[in-house]
């Protein structure tokens, strides 16, 4: 070996197509009252750790950054998580704090009931400087939710600072507001969410979620057309591109800063669970933008995988891989040979 010789450089990591974060949690779920002693079984549970699983099994290089505990919890989701694909290399682990826990039960049919175990979780205790290399190594989307920001501080100016970086380096931003009540208050959730929205190119809400990031009563959860569209002309003035308005069982609207509003009806499928439904419509519609769908492809995709996610069991287990997205449009009954 010539002694003059030098190292070549590392090779610079490849960008990742979509970079999410946000904890993902031990989620134990059974099929009758815990009460009774009903048998659980062991997966992982997390909205963006589902939308990290759908973009993968639909072919995008996705990088989730949560944090963990040194646990055997963190050991069972950073094994399924590689197994589904998703780069986890810039996942942290807090050794001070556990992976936080949820228990889904299944009370009476489709109807469950959620508990959860995750204050002072390692999740809860993410911070800014956590993110630092996922943040380096680069992505075309950062993608966010009102979760991250309603489990703490530290994730809250996670979530601030990533939205930052992704702004000044011209990343495509996508907020899913998905408030949970069980975390926080409307009234929290606003304050929090708000400030977010001149840096935000894509939002992503229920209908009853739009009053979080617009308009002056964020209390209102159930509003008329007018209003509606008034929060929604409110988010485009400041900045946002594209408002996608999900609305369950009827659908999703997309709403364009170019005027455009489109309506996708939901595809009619047999009601299994709807847990992680709005995580899969994300991921559908996020691959759809990956993809340069038109508007109205990107919604149709986000409406299938949404369909996947109600018509099967789990969190994300049923989500479609990108040859399976046609499933949806054979007759009722068929069998795919």
């Amino acid at each position: 070996m010539n002694p003059q010789a030098t190292a070549a450089p590392a090779a610079r990591p490849v960008a990742a197509d979509v970079l999410t974060f946000g904890e993902t949690m031990l989620s134990l779920q059974t099929e009758g009252p815990v009460s009774t002693g009903a048998l659980a079984r062991t997966t992982l549970a997390g909205a963006e750790s589902n939308v990290a699983i759908g973009l993968a099994r639909l072919g995008h290089r996705v990088s989730w950054a949560g944090r963990l505990g040194a646990d055997e919890p963190a050991r069972l989701i950073l094994r399924t998580l590689r197994g589904e694909g998703v780069d986890v290399r810039h996942a942290t682990t807090d050794p001070e704090a556990p992976t936080g826990s949820m228990l889904r039960e299944r009370l009476v049919a489709d109807v469950a009931r959620v508990h959860y175990w995750r204050t002072g979780s390692a999740a809860s205790r993410q911070r800014p400087e956590h993110l630092t290399e996922a943040l380096r190594a680069g992505a075309r989307i950062l993608h966010v939710t009102g979760i991250t920001c309603a489990i703490g501080p530290g994730p809250r100016a996670a979530v601030t600072a990533a939205v930052e970086h992704a702004r000044e380096h011209g990343w495509t931003v996508v907020l899913d507001v998905n408030h949970r009540a069980r975390l926080w208050s409307r009234d929290q959730a606003a304050q929090a969410l708000r400030p977010l929205r001149d840096r935000i190119d894509v939002v992503i809400a229920s209908a009853d979620e739009l009053p979080l990031i617009a308009g002056d009563d964020a209390t209102a959860a159930e509003d008329d057309a007018a209003a509606e569209d008034a929060r929604v002309a409110e988010l485009l003035a400041a900045g946002v591109r594209e408002v996608v308005v999900k609305r369950g069982g009827d659908g999703a609207d997309l709403h364009g800063s170019d005027g455009r509003r489109l309506r996708r009806p939901a595809h009619p499928v047999p009601v299994v669970d709807t847990v992680g439904a709005g995580d899969a419509f994300c991921a559908g519609y996020l691959s759809g933008l990956l993809d340069g769908l038109a508007p109205a492809e990107r919604l149709r995709r986000a409406c299938t995988t949404g369909a996947f996610a109600v018509a099967t069991a789990g969190d994300w287990e049923g989500l479609p891989h990108r040859d399976e997205l046609t499933v949806m449009d054979a007759p009722p009954g068929s069998a795919i040979r």
